[in-house]
């Protein structure tokens, strides 16, 4: 827990140094990097987390992987190897990205498919959930051939389940109870 309040602190940190430089985007899109990175890399995360990998080898490496980042997100990593807090790296990468989500307006919809979204889909998707919700929205989706068809929109703590295997479940109890 003390973990999650620190990574808070360090996003609202950059963000606010981001802010002042006009480069809040720059670093957006830098920490959506870094947490994508470290998510994807177990060697990255095992390094970034082992206390026998010593600092100068953690910020050679962060600096050779993310040669291209910003100088706020340099200067992020600095500090969190200075304050000995670098495992919140990933972290603080992903709540830089909501707090910043949170300054533009935008929300993140959570799209679950049986099958690939089309382009045409996507578009429909992405005007009704600017209908609800009034605002921007990015699409995350994720392919669960369970749901058999149709789909699961989930935006914020909104879930809209307009699945097959849904609507099977809701026959199945309807016949189960009378």
């Amino acid at each position: 827990m003390a973990g999650a309040r620190a990574a808070i602190r360090y996003a609202k940190a950059v963000l606010s140094l981001a802010s002042d430089k006009n480069t809040t985007e720059i670093v957006n899109n830098d920490m959506k990097l870094i947490a994508k990175t470290i998510a994807e890399s177990s060697d990255l995360n095992s390094m970034l987390q082992s206390p026998v990998v010593s600092s100068s080898v953690k910020k050679a490496v962060l600096l050779d992987v993310f040669k291209n980042a910003n100088e706020t997100t340099r200067n992020l990593i600095d500090t969190l190897i200075t304050n000995k807090r670098l495992p919140l790296l990933e972290q603080v990468a992903l709540k830089y990205n909501l707090l910043f989500d949170e300054l533009t307006g935008t929300q993140t919809a959570q799209v679950t498919t049986a099958v690939p979204l089309t382009d045409a889909l996507r578009t429909k998707v992405l005007a009704k959930v600017k209908e609800l919700t009034g605002k921007d929205v990015e699409i995350k989706s994720t392919i669960d051939e369970s749901i058999l068809g149709g789909f699961i929109l989930r935006v914020g703590d909104i879930q809209y389940n307009a699945s097959i295997a849904n609507k099977l479940n809701k026959l199945k109890r309807e016949f189960t109870l009378n």
